[in-house]
């Protein structure tokens, strides 16, 4: 398979993932600004997953910009973080509708870390088919950010049964860290 093919399944993937869950938004009965107070969760729980699927759309991008090949570990490193990705519109649902309740809240979390945990997997292996001495190892370094999101869904998924609060905060700490596409492939692709 072609760099390009995964790609493009990638992108049609997580498009379908935002698809369903702009699906899952229901109209309010109502024709006044009440009717949408209640939901205010499943919208900004929304708005949030959409934010993280572009995330990972847009560092997919980037990440497979700098690579010249594929393999078969790649394939299925690719399609294990599809995976977890395509359980975030179920958590979104969950999360939202149940009003940032504990246990969903966790449980998204624990999806979000289990994508971030694949993606690290998937970047790892594309290094290995790469080489250590390969413009994307080096464009990649230490991946400090990677290492910090880890930590911080670590942190947020107890802490959803202790506050929900805290570890949304700590969720959206996450996006807002990798809002900005990663730069150190496009600086590391122009040297």
């Amino acid at each position: 398979m072609t760099k390009g093919r995964l790609e493009a399944f990638t992108d049609g993937v997580i498009a379908i993932l935002i698809t369903i869950m702009v699906l899952e938004l229901k109209v309010p009965e109502g024709t006044d600004w009440a009717a949408l107070r209640h939901l205010i969760p499943v919208f900004l729980t929304y708005v949030l997953s959409w934010l993280f699927l572009g995330i990972y759309w847009n560092n997919h991008h980037h990440l497979f910009h700098a690579c010249d090949r594929v393999n078969g570990k790649v394939l299925w490193a690719n399609l294990h973080l599809l995976f977890w990705l395509s359980l975030i519109p179920f958590t979104t649902g969950w999360m939202g509708e149940n009003h940032f309740a504990a246990l969903p809240t966790a449980v998204y979390g624990f999806v979000l870390l289990m994508a971030a945990v694949a993606y690290t997997i998937l970047q790892n292996l594309l290094v290995a088919a790469h080489g250590p001495g390969s413009r994307l190892a080096q464009a990649l370094g230490s991946d400090t950010k990677g290492k910090v999101s880890l930590s911080l869904y670590l942190c947020a998924i107890p802490l959803a049964f202790v506050n929900e609060w805290i570890a949304d905060a700590l969720y959206v700490a996450v996006a807002l860290i990798w809002l900005v596409p990663d730069p150190r492939i496009e600086a590391g692709l122009k040297a």
